[in-house]
């Protein structure tokens, strides 16, 4: 996940862990990726995943604000994209925008590139003003309604990427109608969780207490977002499946087909999805931009020489190896892995720290749909559509 920008963002959501990553920064005036990394990026992606033997090579952009730079900035990393990739090349992108600064020509331009475009949207104007505010705490949502005509009338492939909070925890049915409404066939949801004292300097230490205690008003409780999945994946099986496609619903199906995890959180082990920072640094994961685990300067040291590393190795075998007792003993186990170590700040019933938050809200998911995903799994491993399921 690249961060051309920085942090440095155009308004001033509440929840945002990374507003704060300009802390790391304290002399830096522009957050702005020079033309000497951006292009050593390109060039290093490109020349490390054709060494690596991968089918596709994928860019994935984001802040911060990335529409802040504007739209020649990334006609520029076009350019230079097909400067360094072979011909026959299959090289993708995608961006992550609040959407308030989208016009017809940032339309014209993610259109004619085949950019794939992630919009942050939080549910109605009333859900979505609560904590996604400018940095006047001015609402934001009728301008994000603006940038979202300009990708459907211009045609960009898009989806919605939707934070779950403590003002929209309780809402579920409602948002996923919503986006529906909006005509958003693609859908992410975020569960939003922060620690109290946490900050963009240093890794919040592990926390001996009650997590409901210790966590910002804003996170959303894990019984609230248990019941925000489990109410969505209600609606989307009565009548969506095959025709809007949830996320986590996916990821789930595929792990109960037996494949892969398409969602590092719920991978048996992590590290595959690094952070470049606007200055070049690359870090082990976006949620671990902290001063211990820069991994160096792709500038100073190749990209190549960063990414299989026995540092990295440990840092994504840790998920797998610091798992607590009732994670290992979990029946569900081979669907979660102990979610994202980011998360892993409570207890265990047993007392045991290092325990996910969300635990509670993927078992009480797990359980609710696991019948009808095992369903669609069978349907699906015999070549037939999944939606069967709904007609049975």
């Amino acid at each position: 996940m690249t961060k051309p920008i920085g942090p440095r963002c155009n308004i001033d959501c509440k929840y945002c862990y990374y507003l704060e990553k300009e802390k790391l920064y304290p002399s830096e005036k522009k957050f702005r990726m020079s033309d000497e990394i951006l292009d050593s990026y390109v060039r290093q992606v490109i020349e490390t995943s054709l060494e690596a033997g991968m089918p596709e090579i994928n860019f994935a952009w984001q802040g911060g604000e990335p529409t802040m730079l504007g739209v020649d900035y990334f006609r520029k990393i076009v350019d230079l994209q097909a400067r360094y990739a072979p011909a026959g090349t299959k090289l993708t992108n995608a961006f992550q925008t609040n959407g308030m600064l989208l016009d017809d020509d940032w339309g014209a331009f993610l259109r004619d590139t085949g950019f794939l475009v992630g919009i942050s949207i939080d549910g109605p104007k009333k859900v979505h003003d609560r904590y996604r505010v400018d940095r006047q705490g001015k609402p934001t949502f009728d301008k994000v309604m603006r940038g979202l005509e300009v990708l459907q009338r211009h045609e960009v492939e898009h989806n919605s990427l939707t934070t779950v909070h403590r003002a929209n925890g309780g809402k579920g049915k409602e948002v996923y109608r919503f986006l529906k409404g909006l005509g958003m066939e693609f859908m992410q949801f975020i569960p939003i969780v922060e620690r109290n004292g946490a900050d963009g300097l240093a890794s919040a230490p592990q926390v001996d207490m009650d997590p409901g205690n210790s966590v910002t008003e804003w996170s959303v409780s894990p019984r609230a977002y248990g019941k925000f999945l489990c109410d969505i994946f209600d609606t989307w099986f009565r009548n969506d499946i095959g025709e809007v496609f949830v996320q986590h619903f996916d990821v789930m199906l595929g792990k109960w087909v037996g494949a892969p995890a398409g969602l590092c959180v719920f991978a048996e082990t992590c590290g595959d999805s690094l952070a470049l920072e606007h200055d070049g640094s690359l870090y082990s994961c976006d949620h671990y931009v902290y001063p211990e685990y820069r991994l160096g300067r792709i500038t100073e040291t190749p990209m190549r020489d960063m990414l299989w590393t026995e540092r990295q190795e440990e840092f994504g075998q840790a998920k797998s190896s610091t798992l607590t007792e009732q994670c290992k003993a979990c029946d569900y186990r081979f669907a979660c892995h102990g979610g994202c170590p980011k998360h892993r700040f409570a207890k265990a019933r047993n007392g045991e720290p290092g325990h996910n938050y969300f635990c509670e809200s993927y078992t009480m998911f797990f359980r609710h749909a696991e019948e009808r995903l095992g369903d669609m799994a069978r349907l699906v491993s015999t070549g037939r559509p999944a939606a069967e399921a709904a007609r049975k």
